[in-house]
């Protein structure tokens, strides 16, 4: 109930108004039957605009992180996140339990494969949960590439400023992989058809691709084992 009247009473009407999203691709989305919305991250309020685009419910598999901090808790408790901690193991394992669990009572999930939001506006490697939920919930992957986002409410911003028409939520033609449901754990499958959903989401977006983890990225620049000189070739490649 709380996600509908965010969607259609309390929150939606007000983003439209204001921010005037576009949508293209919306055919590609199952009016139902469980699929799964792979995204590139760039903002934190992709998770506001994807949900919006469609009409059906999304449930989200989001960081844990949200549910600590007050301001953000009341938003991802309302949209039915499904909490993934970062550290991995048995909790990362049942996050991904869930979400099968979810796509198996039929649900459309959203997911950010590359477990993070860009630091620099690239697009970077996805991990292989994505790939685990599609092949043993046996279910399509539509890839989905969100802009604008990171003008309105770029990193370290709490509040996002009101740019009108920047945002552009894609959908992509949807990805199955019916020829690997035998083989749903196979490490070597699974990175495959990860890498594939990912060249689907760089086509659509047309981000520059980096063939390393978002958070090893952040976690460089954060401890400076990046260099300044580094930092910025790279922001320069995205300008």
């Amino acid at each position: 109930m709380t996600y509908w009247l965010l969607k259609h009473v309390l929150l939606g009407p007000i983003l439209r108004l204001i921010y005037r999203p576009k949508a293209d691709g919306l055919d590609y989305v199952p009016v139902t039957g469980p699929a799964i919305l792979a995204s590139n991250h760039l903002s934190f309020i992709d998770s506001l605009f994807m949900p919006l685009s469609i009409k059906r419910r999304v449930v989200y598999i989001g960081k844990a992180d949200y549910f600590d901090k007050w301001r953000t808790r009341w938003f991802v408790r309302a949209a039915g996140v499904i909490p993934v901690r970062r550290e991995g193991g048995s909790a990362g394992e049942a996050a991904i339990q869930t979400g099968i669990q979810a796509l198996r009572e039929g649900n459309i999930i959203a997911i950010y494969p590359e477990g993070t939001r860009s630091p620099d506006g690239r697009l970077y490697r996805g991990k292989t949960g994505v790939a685990r939920m599609a092949l043993e919930a046996r279910v399509p992957v539509i890839p989905v590439a969100i802009e604008g986002t990171d003008e309105i409410m770029p990193i370290g911003m709490k509040f996002p400023r009101t740019i009108p028409g920047r945002v552009h939520v894609r959908f992509g033609r949807p990805l199955r992989f019916d020829r690997h449901y035998d083989t749903p754990k196979d490490r070597f499958v699974l990175r495959s058809v990860t890498d594939e959903i990912m060249y689907e989401i760089m086509m659509l977006s047309g981000q520059e691709y980096v063939d390393e983890y978002g958070l090893k990225v952040k976690k460089e620049i954060a401890e400076g084992d990046r260099s300044p000189i580094v930092q910025e070739q790279d922001s320069a490649r995205t300008s």
